[in-house]
């Protein structure tokens, strides 16, 4: 991981749920049962640590927030992809809402993307020969309701890329922490349930991280959803429901 390193107290989630809120909340569950990426089998097998997460039984409750932390090399990453759909070599079972996350068609995975889950992915996948503005759309273009521009341009002030999509200049041309402010903004802007976050803040300062971080906690909030990031261990300002360690 490179960038700045920062050093942010570990926040517990308060416990002010009401029973009606707690039953939204819990509209999409995630089950983990005996899960273990394959190219980390042997690793595991030989290198023993106590783990949180593989090859054990866990349950991940929507609108609460996760932090999953482990050293380089543990299956961060893999773990987010896997939740994602996008990689399927692994052993054990992943459960949505109790349904096997094996039996989805590539359409089932469509419609979760576009309405269930959003993720910033490490390597964040943007366009890098369309603008700022054009990679948050396209991301949106299927999304309903559909985020105006207002809204759009509101959250990217606060993330202080707001010159960024104005600019209409390509997005290879901006640095990797405008790109990476860029890559939350695309997956905050559609519905989700859960949000993934695969170490989002590695080149960001500690302004823009405060920055970040509270507009992520206020649009899951606002959302009644839940997220799930993972880092090496740095501590964030964002409230967390569990830490887990791979």
């Amino acid at each position: 991981m490179q960038g700045t390193e920062h050093s942010f107290p570990l926040k517990k989630k308060p416990q002010t749920h009401s029973f009606v809120v707690f039953l939204y909340f819990c509209s999409m569950r995630i089950e983990l049962q005996d899960l273990m990426p394959v190219p980390l089998r042997e690793q595991h097998t030989h290198n023993p640590q106590q783990s949180e997460v593989w090859l054990q039984h866990c349950t991940l409750e929507q609108g609460k927030n996760y932090a999953i932390q482990a050293q380089s090399g543990r299956g961060k990453s893999t773990l987010l992809h896997i939740l994602y759909g996008s990689r399927q070599d692994y052993v054990g079972k992943v459960f949505f809402e109790k349904t096997p996350i094996q039996t989805y068609k590539p359409q089932d995975w469509a419609t979760l993307r576009q309405q269930k889950i959003g993720i910033v992915f490490q390597d964040l996948r943007l366009f890098l020969h369309l603008t700022a503005e054009d990679n948050i759309l396209a991301k949106t273009y299927l999304a309903y309701p559909k985020p105006d521009k207002e809204k759009i341009y509101h959250m990217a002030d606060h993330l202080q890329i707001k010159h960024l999509l104005e600019s209409k200049k390509n997005a290879g041309l901006f640095s990797y922490g405008e790109r990476q402010r860029i890559a939350i903004l695309r997956a905050l802007m559609s519905p989700f349930e859960w949000l993934l976050l695969d170490e989002p803040f590695s080149h960001l300062d500690a302004e823009n991280v405060q920055r970040a971080s509270e507009l992520i906690q206020q649009t899951c909030q606002a959302q009644g959803a839940g997220y799930i990031i993972a880092s090496l261990g740095y501590d964030y300002p964002l409230i967390f429901d569990k830490v887990l360690t791979l």
